[in-house]
């Protein structure tokens, strides 16, 4: 089996260090793996599979002879580097929001539509940690009876803005328990015991730009424009793993056994669905797991063909690090089939 170069962009944050996990568990084909940081993170050691990795900066010339290079960087370093990666033979997966609604890039979630990572000019994006964990659920469903409209409620974890944001919510516990106050630094109200209806910055109809990237990507890997989307981005106070309430309208009837039957057998999928039994996914359930949980799978008795669910998933794992490694192992499965030597 070929083995590839493969650099991970970002690597030191808490979804660049998932990657290397992520790759190690999963034994991809790696011949040289290069980490990459900012210039801060410099010299710092980093293992994988046993051999320690020294961080590098970051710059013009850190794609030479990579073949694959994962990038959790943040978008205004994507859009600087990716591009490079690209002109030097790279094939970039980038898990910012830079390229995925670039209509020259694919957006691509392997158990929906993995043939679109194969129209690829060098750059692949991974869609958002919260549209992830919906398509690979309402994928089966949409096929089946063609989903009209989805109205989707999140309830995000605090991991999904990275790991200051973990050590935010760390501190202010602590600082509950000593009877201090609490410090916001990441936030701009306190996580702990707390709920926040704000997931990114507002725009001018008073939506959050998370909510507009479930919207367009979800129309995106679909692809299908029609479907009306309606979104609402929460951050609470969990260490990982994204929680969804979503209610969805389909143009054919659906039964709850039927949708049920249907995401027992698709791929990604695990459902957990025994009110009886008060089994449903929870997020302590799917922290570290790659399957996207699914249960409370019910009729929405307001319209007439309409469904309710809940969907939860590691939002590091499959909402990020996961994902991106599974567009490589498309494409290297693509490669191997093909007797190509490349990606």
């Amino acid at each position: 089996m070929k083995a590839y170069n493969v650099a991970v962009v970002g690597a030191t944050g808490a979804v660049g260090r998932e990657m290397l996990k992520v790759l190690e568990q999963r034994r991809f084909p790696v011949s040289k793996l290069r980490v990459m940081a900012s210039p801060k993170s410099k010299g710092k050691v980093l293992e994988f599979c046993g051999e320690k990795l020294i961080v590098e900066d970051l710059n013009e010339a850190s794609f030479r002879g990579i073949e694959i290079a994962l990038f959790s960087a943040g978008a205004s370093r994507s859009l600087s580097f990716a591009p490079k990666a690209a002109s030097e033979g790279a094939v970039v997966i980038d898990n910012s929001s830079a390229f995925r609604m670039d209509p020259k890039v694919p957006l691509v979630v392997p158990e929906v539509n993995p043939d679109d990572a194969f129209l690829h000019n060098g750059i692949i994006a991974n869609p958002n940690c919260s549209t992830i964990q919906m398509v690979v659920a309402l994928n089966p469903i949409h096929k089946e009876a063609k989903i009209k409209r989805i109205v989707v409620s999140t309830y995000q974890a605090v991991s999904g803005t990275g790991a200051k944001a973990i050590f935010e919510l760390e501190e202010q516990i602590r600082s509950w328990v000593a009877g201090e106050p609490m410090k916001c630094t990441v936030y701009p109200y306190q996580i702990a015991f707390n709920v926040l209806p704000h997931i990114d910055s507002f725009t001018e109809d008073g939506y959050t730009k998370e909510e507009l990237k479930m919207l367009n990507e979800t129309r995106k890997i679909l692809h299908d424009p029609s479907i009306r989307v309606s979104a609402t981005t929460v951050r609470v106070p969990v260490w990982n793993c994204h929680s969804e309430s979503v209610n969805i309208e389909t143009e054919r009837d659906i039964s709850p056994e039927r949708a049920r039957q249907l995401l027992e057998t698709a791929p990604g999928v695990k459902v957990l669905d025994d009110p009886g039994k008060n089994l449903y996914p929870l997020a302590i359930f799917a922290s570290g797991k790659d399957d996207v949980f699914v249960g409370r799978i019910r009729r929405d008795n307001s319209v007439e063909h309409g469904l309710n669910m809940w969907i939860v998933a590691d939002n590091l794992r499959k909402g990020a690090a996961l994902n991106a490694v599974q567009i490589a192992e498309v494409l290297i499965g693509r490669a191997k089939k093909e007797g190509n030597s490349s990606a």
